[in-house]
């Protein structure tokens, strides 16, 4: 599974490669790997296996448990993925210096990510926030522009 999951991330970070990360970018996964898609219900079922299988979320701190997949290079068009899984609880608060792009995976059906249903959220560069899923339980998939995050005091 998870050859299909790296499969998966090449095929979104080379189709939003060179792409502005704001929020026409948000509406562009959302059309075209959105929760209606194929892509995006392989990249759930990969996902959900690989927390079951411990090669995803494989660290815990403070009740969320998460894990840097891929490292930022060639591969991932400089991308890192890092993959949360929360249940109803906020996480460290961050910067994102290059922005940060989420792909909200609700495990429960009323979970929201930061207000966000099913579906991709987009944070852009210099944005700052505490990670939040209410509703009870998400795996959040994200996407680092060059593996840049900056954990602060809010």
């Amino acid at each position: 599974m998870r050859d299909s999951f790296e499969s998966l991330i090449k095929t979104i970070t080379q189709s939003i490669t060179g792409r502005p990360v704001d929020t026409a970018l948000e509406d562009y996964l959302n059309r075209h790997h959105g929760p209606d898609s194929d892509w995006f219900r392989d990249m759930a079922r990969a996902c959900a296996i690989g927390v079951d299988e411990g090669w995803l979320c494989n660290r815990e701190a403070g009740g969320v448990r998460y894990g840097r997949v891929v490292k930022p290079g060639p591969d991932s068009a400089g991308f890192s993925v890092d993959v949360v899984d929360m249940a109803d609880l906020a996480g460290p608060h961050h910067v994102h210096p290059n922005g940060e792009i989420d792909l909200v995976m609700p495990q429960t059906a009323d979970a929201r990510f930061d207000g966000t249903p099913a579906g991709w959220k987009v944070y852009p560069p210099r944005s700052a926030h505490r990670p939040t899923v209410t509703g009870g339980r998400a795996l959040v998939l994200y996407l680092l522009p060059d593996g840049a995050i900056e954990f602060t005091k809010p």
